[in-house]
């Protein structure tokens, strides 16, 4: 029948059968303690029989089920990426964590009756989820599962089928250092980690360094200066997705007006250091037949992950090169190290008068994270003081 089955194990002469329990969603394995097969199958219905009526579940109707709300959801996710209101990637991730295989919603959830899912439900769900691998998961993964569970819940409360969503656990938070490159006054001039990597940016440039074929370039150099001013996101939604036409040279304060059409936090308007203007302007004359429409950096690679790919690797070969892998905190640098560089140069060579109210919202942030990873680990000056 379905949903039963007997087998036999090489360490054992008895048949063992298996049955398919819904409310336990897997299996019960039990002996049949007979030997020969026609008994052994006998046995096995008269046990699945018993099993059932112990742990027998209604039905739940389609429109009940949280499989048909995760459904909507994702649904729901991509129409509001498709208008530009979500990022793509956001919807891609929901639906990586409700049909992933191994620790998925609906692997736990899915036949689930969505009125009956209560808070221990969740906890049930984060152990079930912590035994899925040896290790223990980021908080991240934890806090992702759940805002995703979240919002499939919101979209049953919006319909009217439960009135409000099951309070859920929050995980305990551990927070990372954000790595950056240690520069003076933080240390000496001849420590300085910053002005090393532009340093070898430009010697790798006029060496004609090629990584993967590809030469590095000025470019580079650039590119590193325009995030240390601009506190953009090294990212394809963000710097590798900038246009000139999303580009202003603005006066009195001289400096730079970027529109981020589709950053992580959304779509903002944001005001550069005045340094960034001139680093803008080589970039226009390195390629002079450019137009509004075309990308800053690298713009003969329509496809932008793979001049993000490019720059990473020739990144990583610069830091290789100048033997500055790893932060203090043991982390491993990349191209973000450059904006947390910025971030914590701002608030440090400020003396304490930067506004971290403004320093936020140019870098697409907020006060709270500033606080918790930046403040929080920079030593405290005289002036702070």
């Amino acid at each position: 029948g379905r949903g039963l089955a007997i087998y036999k194990v090489g360490a054992s002469p008895y048949w063992q059968c298996r049955m398919r329990v819904r409310s336990k969603h897997g299996y019960l394995c039990q002996s049949t303690k007979e030997t020969t097969r026609i008994e052994a199958r006998k046995v096995a219905e008269e046990l699945y029989a018993s099993v059932l009526q112990h742990h027998v579940v209604p039905e739940v109707r389609k429109e009940l089920t949280f499989d048909y709300f995760a459904d909507k959801h994702i649904r729901k996710q991509y129409e509001l990426a498709k208008r530009g209101v979500r990022s793509l990637q956001l919807a891609k991730g929901d639906e990586w964590i409700i049909n992933n295989e191994t620790a998925g919603l609906l692997k736990y959830f899915g036949g689930r009756d969505i009125t009956q899912l209560r808070t221990k439900d969740v906890n049930a769900y984060l152990e079930f989820v912590k035994e899925t691998r040896a290790e223990p998961f980021a908080f991240t993964t934890y806090s992702n599962r759940i805002s995703c569970l979240r919002k499939v819940l919101k979209v049953a409360r919006d319909e009217g089928v439960i009135d409000t969503v099951p309070d859920t656990p929050r995980p305990p938070k551990k927070d990372n250092p954000r790595p950056f490159f240690r520069f003076a006054p933080l240390v000496s001039a001849k420590e300085d980690e910053y002005q090393k990597v532009l340093e070898t940016a430009k010697q790798m440039a006029q060496e004609k360094v090629q990584v993967r074929w590809i030469p590095v370039t000025l470019e580079l150099y650039d590119l590193i200066l325009f995030l240390m001013h601009t506190f953009v996101r090294p990212t394809v939604s963000e710097l590798y997705s900038l246009r000139h036409r999303d580009v202003t040279v603005a006066t009195d304060p001289k400096r730079l007006i970027l529109t981020i059409r589709q950053g992580k936090t959304g779509h903002r308007v944001t005001n550069t250091l005045e340094a960034a203007v001139s680093v803008y302007e080589r970039c226009r004359k390195r390629y002079p037949t450019m137009t509004p429409d075309d990308y800053v950096f690298l713009p003969h690679y329509p496809n932008r992950s793979t001049a993000r790919n490019i720059i990473g690797r020739q990144f990583q070969a610069l830091l290789k090169r100048v033997n500055i892998q790893r932060s203090n905190h043991a982390v491993i640098h990349s191209l973000y190290s450059i904006r947390h560089t910025a971030l914590c140069m701002r608030l440090i060579k400020s003396k304490g008068e930067v506004n971290i109210y403004n320093l936020a919202k140019s870098a697409g942030t907020s006060t709270e994270q500033l606080e918790r990873f930046y403040l929080r680990n920079l030593p405290l000056s005289a002036e702070l003081a």
